[in-house]
């Protein structure tokens, strides 16, 4: 067994995909469109389904907005320097909502980062 993917609901599909792609460095993989339910889904990843987890991307024609509850807390990615990764992701246009500095209670480097829908995603140094 393995996980597959997160799946993450968006209110602009493409604005998500753009920043998956342009600021943390995702491709699309693949993307399709179910006229009949009105939702579209895009996967995207560092790569192949095959042999990586990925997320789906879930675009509720009807829905611009999610409220994202208190339930979920974050997605995270390896990054080889955490300092370097914020700095970037800023000069992207990314929302930093945690600057790169040491864990609290530890030292492990991390930084927090936001999607366009406002979920957060955390930046971990590679170990």
């Amino acid at each position: 067994m393995r996980i597959l993917h997160t799946m993450l609901r968006v209110g602009d599909l493409q604005q998500s995909i753009d920043f998956y792609t342009q600021v943390l460095g995702m491709r699309l993989l693949r993307q399709k469109e179910y006229p009949e339910g009105k939702f579209t889904l895009a996967f995207i990843g560092y790569g192949d389904e095959k042999n990586q987890t990925v997320i789906e991307l879930t675009h509720n024609w009807d829905t611009g907005h999610y409220d994202l509850g208190n339930g979920f807390g974050h997605l995270a990615i390896e990054v080889d320097d955490v300092y370097q990764a914020t700095d970037q992701i800023r000069n992207l246009g990314g929302k930093i909502i945690r600057e790169a500095g040491p864990m609290n209670a530890g030292n492990t480097i991390i930084a927090f980062i936001e999607d366009p829908d406002g979920y957060p995603i955390e930046l971990l140094g590679a170990k």
